[in-house]
């Protein structure tokens, strides 16, 4: 019988659980130096004590950055087998995590499967699958059964969950004073909003919080505090709604603490590139230190079609700045369900930006990778090259479609080729060029 609750009450009582001994080996760590930042919440490892196929990750701002991926059937496209491939494609690509924002028909035999086969974390965001569960409109619904959904996903084995906490009544208010141009685009948040105006009762995210974290200590499920009022363009970022919310966010940070829950905060959404850092200080000051957890942010609203690039960039700065945890963007963003293809691109995009992030804030051993690939590049080394890559298939397959006449050399440069040059410069050689 375990002598903890979750992964945080273990940390708090000097036990160096099983997820934090892979975690420091990941992360180039000494077990206790990791201990006391799980145990403060700058550090969350994500382990439904019923997830038994989980091989768990840290996520925090001096942790390597990690990667989500959302996923998921929707009444337009709803074939599990083609989510599924979905899935195991992330994971190959090095996903961190599987978020399953499935929005139609069953959903529990495919959360089930996930939790069986999936090796990383999995999230779910409740109150998406209290209608499809029940089968009864929004309104219908009743604060218990929102919250025996939370249960249900807790006892099914996710790792964690997003929550709606952090808007009330009064956030009623707000948006219809303020003006947003894009009022709520949280999924989640709009139909916690819409639940509240249809049958006059508060969020019972928040009113029934305490409850839900007993939950969630029970089955060690950590809690992503959903930031619904993130800005959905560059017009609403960094405004009233949003820092409001996010002081509530802090406030729930710490209720969850003293239960010894896990708890990430969610954050923004479309933000100007010169506000990012700024987004990133006010959530760790407010937040105490808990990990941020953000979708790109997008850097600008006019690329549908491209939104894995805008993504990309708000995310290298925002992970450079603090932030621990990035929701990849496709190119479907805005537009569609994304296919096989489109997750990859996205999974890459995200990918590059963590990297980018961590090399520029000294995350031990980030730039190893980088410096091998420069040797391996110094002497021509392709297969070693390959070796060093993201994707080693794009990067291999661009080469044999305009594959060079030498060898030594790429399709661009031929015999101009700089390195070749120097190599045979510097070892006395004769420089052939034509």
């Amino acid at each position: 019988m375990r002598e903890y609750t979750t992964q945080m009450d273990a940390a708090r009582k000097g036990i160096i659980t099983p997820e934090l001994t892979k975690v420091a080996e990941k992360e180039h760590m000494r077990e206790d130096e990791l201990l006391p930042l799980v145990a403060e919440g700058k550090v969350v490892i994500p382990a439904n004590k019923l997830h038994t196929c989980l091989n768990p990750e840290g996520i925090g701002s001096m942790l390597q950055t990690k990667i989500n991926v959302n996923l998921g059937i929707s009444r337009d496209c709803k074939d599990y087998d083609i989510e599924m491939k979905k899935v195991m494609e992330a994971v190959n690509l090095g996903a961190h995590a599987i978020m399953d924002l499935s929005s139609h028909g069953n959903t529990e035999p495919f959360r089930k499967k996930l939790i069986a086969e999936c090796p990383v974390m999995v999230g779910t965001v409740p109150i998406y699958d209290s209608v499809i569960h029940y089968q009864r409109d929004l309104a219908t619904l009743t604060a218990k059964d929102f919250i025996d959904v939370v249960r249900l996903h807790a006892e099914n084995g996710v790792d964690f969950v997003t929550l709606h906490c952090g808007i009330t009544r009064k956030t009623i208010d707000q948006i219809k004073k303020h003006k947003r141009k894009m009022n709520i685009v949280s999924r989640g948040g709009s139909l916690v909003f819409a639940w509240m105006t249809m049958t006059g009762e508060e969020n019972p995210f928040y009113e029934y919080y305490d409850e839900i974290l007993d939950i969630c200590a029970e089955y060690d499920v950590t809690v992503s505090l959903g930031d619904a009022c993130r800005p959905g363009c560059l017009a609403d970022a960094t405004d009233v709604c949003q820092i409001e919310e996010l002081v509530r966010l802090g406030e729930l940070t710490k209720r969850a603490w003293e239960k010894n829950v896990q708890v990430m905060v969610e954050g923004p959404g479309h933000v100007p590139m010169d506000q990012i850092a700024a987004n990133m200080k006010v959530q760790q000051t407010i937040c105490m230190g808990a990990p941020f957890y953000v979708l790109g942010p997008l850097v600008t609203d006019i690329a549908p079609g491209y939104d894995h690039i805008t993504a990309a960039i708000g995310g290298a700065i925002a992970a450079q700045a603090g932030a621990a945890f990035l929701c990849y963007v496709t190119p479907a963003e805005h537009l569609a369900l994304p296919n096989v293809d489109d997750v990859k691109q996205g999974i890459i995009a995200s990918k590059i930006a963590a990297h980018a992030a961590d090399i520029a804030k000294g995350v031990r051993g980030a730039r190893d990778i980088d410096d091998k690939m420069a040797d391996a590049r110094r002497v021509l080394d392709w297969d070693k090259q390959w070796e060093c890559a993201l994707d080693p298939e794009t990067a291999k397959a661009i080469r044999a479609d305009r594959s060079p006449e030498h060898e030594d050399t790429c399709s661009m440069c031929g015999k101009f080729c700089a390195v070749r040059s120097m190599n045979k410069a510097l070892a006395g050689e004769y420089i052939d060029i034509l």
